[in-house]
């Protein structure tokens, strides 16, 4: 049982109750449980968030015990890069499905995090979703991290959802590309939106209703070939949008080898080239992609965390058929 004091009055019951109750309960998780009705104020259940407090009213709260998540765990090997209490940074290896969907019920990053940690893993992201605060695509390999506790989720999900505007967030991929920009390095400031299918995404106007914003950094590493044939490309995020490094690099005519969405135009070059890159890159199956560097403030400690994953083999190979043309 709470009661409001005079500095309570006036204020959102889920302002006020989710500075209550405390870290450990996120301000999101608060409004659910007053929509479920698990929230009272003066015996009586309130079901608006923005109800407004007076003081001296006694407000109970019926924390359900939580559901079960949906996916069960299973023993997949993980690649832990760091771990403690609050939580977990792996490197995803290509060809892992983040969480469960549509034709992939299990075999999932969560999956394996469920097994390997049990109840310790936040429920806060939903039963499809426990202790994911980002993603990487499927065939998008590197570091990650889940959270552990709803404290660590809540912090790792605003920092997020903030782009690192106002914390230490940082990003950064390695992207083998065809051809290469003509600057060494540049910004890509291009709205994103739903392509014409449902999983694709697209440039789109800015006043589009669907549009929102993306913005990629990018530097060029090394270059390769006569021409340049193709480049290793660094991007390093401003805003996490689905594809964004794809449909970027795609969108300033660079598209990244083997990306079998946005790079398909560009496949035949790989005749071009001699033996071994034209085997490597005609038969590579994924985008050339890897996130190779995730740095955050730990939601505990605010210590800067900083962890970086080395690039898988099959992409090492590729670039190295690259480099010695």
């Amino acid at each position: 049982m709470l009661a409001t004091g005079p500095e309570a009055a006036g204020r959102r019951l889920d302002q006020w109750l989710a500075e209550s109750l405390g870290a450990d309960v996120s301000r999101s998780r608060v409004q659910a449980l007053i929509r479920q009705g698990a929230v009272t104020v003066g015996g009586s259940p309130v079901v608006e968030a923005r109800h407004r407090l007076a003081a001296g009213e006694e407000i109970a709260v019926e924390m359900p015990a939580p559901a079960p998540a949906g996916p069960a765990g299973e023993a997949i090997p993980l690649d832990i890069i760091y771990e403690d209490a609050e939580l977990i940074v792996i490197d995803k290896p290509a060809g892992l499905v983040v969480h469960p969907g549509a034709g992939n019920a299990s075999g999932t990053l969560v999956n394996a995090l469920l097994h390997h940690c049990g109840d310790s893993l936040s429920g806060i992201g939903g039963v499809r979703r426990p202790g994911i605060v980002h993603r990487l695509d499927k065939d998008t390999s590197g570091v990650m991290v889940a959270a552990k506790t709803d404290r660590a989720h809540r912090a790792l999900s605003e920092a997020f959802a903030d782009h690192g505007v106002a914390c230490a967030l940082e990003r950064a991929y390695v992207a083998l590309v065809w051809g290469a920009p003509e600057r060494k390095a540049g910004t890509i400031d291009a709205p994103l939106g739903r392509a014409k299918d449902r999983v694709r995404r697209a440039v789109v106007p800015q006043g589009r209703g669907d549009a929102r914003r993306a913005v990629t950094h990018f530097s060029v590493r090394e270059r390769f070939g006569a021409g340049p044939v193709a480049a290793l490309v660094e991007c390093r995020l401003e805003t996490g949008r689905t594809h964004q490094i794809r449909v970027h690099m795609a969108h300033i005519g660079h598209p990244l080898v083997g990306d079998p969405d946005y790079g398909r135009g560009f496949r035949s070059k790989a005749d071009s080239l001699p033996e071994p890159a034209r085997s490597l890159a005609a038969d590579f199956p994924r985008q050339a992609l890897h996130a190779q560097l995730l740095a955050f403030r730990h939601p505990s400690s605010g210590e800067k965390m900083r962890f970086e994953a080395p690039v898988p083999a099959d992409m090492a190979g590729l670039v190295d058929s690259f480099r010695n043309l």
